[in-house]
């Protein structure tokens, strides 16, 4: 019975400007530990401090969670902040190093590298996924939920690449059991003239925060219609367990917050540990990005909500009321 993939599960080293790897990268390379052998890609953005490659402490820690070996891509003068160009590097980086695998986190820009390679190298892909694994006719099969939710699905890749974007919070990220020295390869693509096509002509950062990232945290405070636009209670509240802040498609249609909190179809996908959904409804658009979460807890003043239906816990309340007596009450047992 086959166990493992033959050729390397490479990873996408996803990392901000300075080198900083992303967290979900530990994750990434939990579950690549039980495909096969780890290899890492890094594409670094020309002219930040990351395009060499990562450091001695990055080195080490990929080395930590099993990586055997780092590649890093030197894409030349392109911009590989452009998904097209960082989809050509890695489909170059496949092919040569007969690659069985690659997993991406599944963020809006991987999603699409992920389509732009299965489609280079004829490749099957899956996104949005919650696991990875290999069946005993060596495939790569991935789970996922498809219809809002409703289903529970294992998709086996018959192709001899299988692309697969995996879900922040898929996996706690586990050292393995012995720690390697990764070996550092380094290789050169030439992108095409059609990859480069699209330019940057315009970048504006996003303002700092404390929370973590939507996509990434590991609980999330959610408001909906019932919040009438005042997202106070949800933010203290996600403030005091160190969460992220999210929101509906109504509430972000209606300009309360910024569209890049929005959960659900459309917006973003996420799988916390602990989701708390205030004055949010629960409907099909939103539970679609939202209902892998680990354990989902619904403040709402309405009990016929179809949020009731899939939540672990429900409270039926004003949550103007609720959220601030939460929030006080961690406080007090924080000291």
């Amino acid at each position: 019975m086959t166990t493992t993939l033959t050729g390397p599960v490479l990873v996408l080293l996803d990392h901000a400007s300075t080198g900083a790897l992303r967290t979900t990268v530990l994750e990434l390379l939990t579950i690549a530990r039980g495909l096969g052998t780890v290899h890492g890609a890094w594409v670094g953005a020309a002219g930040t401090p990351a395009a060499a490659g990562p450091d001695d402490a990055t080195l080490a820690l990929l080395g930590e969670h099993g990586a055997e070996a780092v590649h890093v891509v030197d894409l030349g003068p392109a911009d590989a902040r452009l998904s097209p160009v960082v989809a050509e590097g890695l489909t170059a980086l496949a092919a040569g190093t007969g690659a069985s695998a690659l997993l991406l986190t599944s963020s809006f820009e991987n999603k699409e590298v992920a389509a732009r390679v299965g489609l280079a190298a004829r490749a099957g892909v899956v996104v949005d996924a919650s696991g990875a694994g290999v069946d005993d006719q060596g495939r790569v099969v991935a789970a996922k939920t498809v219809f809002a939710g409703t289903w529970n699905t294992r998709c086996a890749i018959r192709t001899d690449l299988g692309v697969v974007a995996l879900k922040a919070n898929s996996v706690q990220a586990v050292p393995a059991d012995a720690a390697t020295v990764p070996a550092i390869a380094r290789l050169s693509v030439a992108v095409t003239e059609a990859a480069g096509r699209t330019s940057i002509v315009e970048h504006t950062e996003r303002v700092a925060s404390d929370r973590p990232a939507l996509g990434e945290a590991q609980v999330v405070v959610v408001g909906g219609r019932g919040t009438n636009g005042d997202f106070s209670a949800v933010e203290e509240l996600a403030d005091v367990l160190g969460g992220a802040v999210g929101a509906t498609r109504v509430a972000t249609d209606e300009g309360w917050i910024a569209h890049d909190a929005q959960i659900g179809q459309t917006g973003v996908t996420i799988a916390p540990k602990l989701y708390i959904g205030a004055g949010v409804s629960g409907a099909v658009h939103h539970r679609g990005g939202m209902q892998s979460s680990g354990t989902i807890v619904a403040v709402n003043s309405d009990p016929e909500s179809p949020i009731f239906e899939i939540a672990d816990y429900g409270i039926v309340g004003d949550l103007f009321t609720v959220l601030p007596q939460t929030a006080a009450e961690l406080r007090r047992l924080q000291g």
